[in-house]
């Protein structure tokens, strides 16, 4: 009698366990519903060169009239008359090249934002580029050295012409990245400051205030649109791929409390995963992560922005808005997979024998009362560049002694955060609290030139808050 009990909850456990990998297995092979990210569709670029490694593509600056607020029609800066920008999407090593064309009506460039490229090819007039002249054109020509989540944007009067609507994603794929992340699905924040009537408002809205504070729009878009929905499975996992492509705005975003498998951002994958239920990305950063859908069949919801902390007055008086509809459609739910916990190795940067650099976010006022801001109290028109040399490791103590927190941005290297605290990976953009300071470090690889280094609250680098590096051979 013992043995049957024995080989019938033998029996059991091996059925329980077949169900389990059965359902493991339907949740990979099943479907997103169909049209789940249809008002959410970004525009591809038609790729002019038949190599499969080799992307080739034209961009236009142009203007266009959009709808916007319904009803109303906005004159909009735009790549290719789309808002956001085209999606550039390429695989590691791919050669990517960009026939350029401005057809505003003043000067602009493309930064390719987070990308390790060529100096000459980060898009920064004055420094690596000449200004590329209304009706003029430009190519751009380089090769996708990691995979990651990337943008681009001006880097002429940036703070206006990124709050216009100039914009774009970037997606470098990785062949070998787990499939269990689920279906990719790119996801650009941002805002534009806009009257009743859909006209934009001056770039230079509340003088001296608008530069300390930052200047948020009013208008929160997810992929150029006001409120677009997302149709969603309950359990069928989805790979998020969200930018914060707004000048000033911070994003702290959640769903219902819901978990969410945080699997890197701007340098790519992190080392390992980390769950958690609410995620912070500031202006110019970039966060992976597994969207698990929690809801029942049938029921609507909507993924929220929230307050946050940023300094002075940066919370006082506000609310959470809604920023994109979750449908949950009526169809059987699935079970989740299990998301690998670790990811890749990432070294740390040996520091042995590092030179030290102080990097002072500084923010002070002239006779005038106009705001001035700087790194180490220079204006950057004013600055001498840091000097340093190919193949150097420096540790930066980037210290932030002012009352608005900072996002930090170093142009065409990663560095690391020295912080035990926090899960290894490379970025490029890093948040510096109020009256706080972040250790990082970086390793200048073989491509010298002149980069830019700035506070990417885009207002904040107009009126100063920016430096640059001479990296020599």
């Amino acid at each position: 009698m013992k043995s049957f009990r024995l080989i019938s909850f033998c029996m059991a456990s091996l059925c329980l366990a077949a169900t389990s990998a059965f359902a493991q297995q339907t949740a990979m092979e099943v479907s997103q519903p169909e049209g789940w990210d249809d008002d959410l569709a970004l525009a591809i670029p038609e790729d002019l060169n038949p190599d499969p490694n080799i992307l080739e593509i034209e961009l236009e600056a142009v203007i266009r009239e959009m709808e916007i607020i319904p009803g109303k029609m906005t004159p909009v800066w735009t790549y290719n008359g789309v808002l956001p920008g085209p999606l550039i999407k390429a695989k590691v090593g791919d050669r990517v090249i960009v026939h350029f064309r401005n057809s505003l009506p003043e000067s602009t460039s493309i930064h390719w934002h987070g990308l390790r490229v060529p100096n000459d090819q980060d898009g920064v007039p004055g420094f690596t580029m000449d200004p590329i002249l209304s009706g003029s054109e430009f190519t751009y020509d380089f090769v996708m050295p990691d995979a990651g989540t990337y943008w681009y944007h001006p880097h002429v009067n940036s703070a206006a012409q990124v709050g216009w609507g100039l914009y774009g994603p970037l997606i470098v794929e990785d062949p070998n990245d787990p499939e269990e992340f689920g279906d990719d699905l790119v996801l650009v924040l941002s805002d534009m400051s806009l009257d009743e009537e859909g006209n934009m408002l001056p770039a230079d809205i509340g003088g001296s205030f608008g530069d300390l504070f930052g200047r948020e729009g009013g208008v929160l878009l997810v992929n150029g649109k006001v409120k677009p929905t997302l149709k969603v499975r309950k359990g069928k996992q989805q790979r998020w791929r969200v930018i914060n492509a707004a000048r000033t705005r911070y994003y702290t975003l959640r769903y219902r409390r819901s978990p969410l498998v945080m699997l890197g951002g701007d340098g790519g994958l992190a080392e390992r995963t980390e769950t958690v239920d609410e995620i912070k990305i500031v202006p110019s950063e970039r966060v992976d992560f597994v969207f698990t859908p929690p809801d029942d069949p049938g029921t609507e919801g909507f993924l929220r922005w929230y307050p946050t902390d940023r300094g002075y007055g940066s919370t006082f008086n506000r609310f959470a808005e809604d920023m994109m509809g979750i449908v949950t459609v009526d169809e059987p739910a699935v079970t989740p997979v299990a998301i690998r916990q670790q990811l890749r190795e990432i070294p740390p940067i040996d520091i042995t024998g590092a030179v030290e650099r102080d990097i002072n976010l500084t923010i002070a006022f002239d006779r005038d009362d106009n705001v001035v801001m700087g790194i180490n109290g220079i204006h950057h028109e004013h600055a001498m560049p840091i000097e340093s040399r190919v193949g150097q490791t420096e540790v930066w103590t980037v210290r932030n002694d002012t009352d608005f927190a900072h996002p930090f941005h170093l142009h065409g290297y990663f560095f690391q955060v020295l912080d035990e605290n926090r899960v290894p990976q490379w970025k490029d953009t890093v948040d510096i609290p109020v009256h706080s300071e972040l250790k990082l470090a970086v390793r200048f690889d073989d491509r010298p030139g002149v980069w830019m280094y700035h506070c990417h609250i885009l207002d904040h680098a107009e009126v100063g808050m920016m430096g640059h590096l001479r990296v020599s051979p």
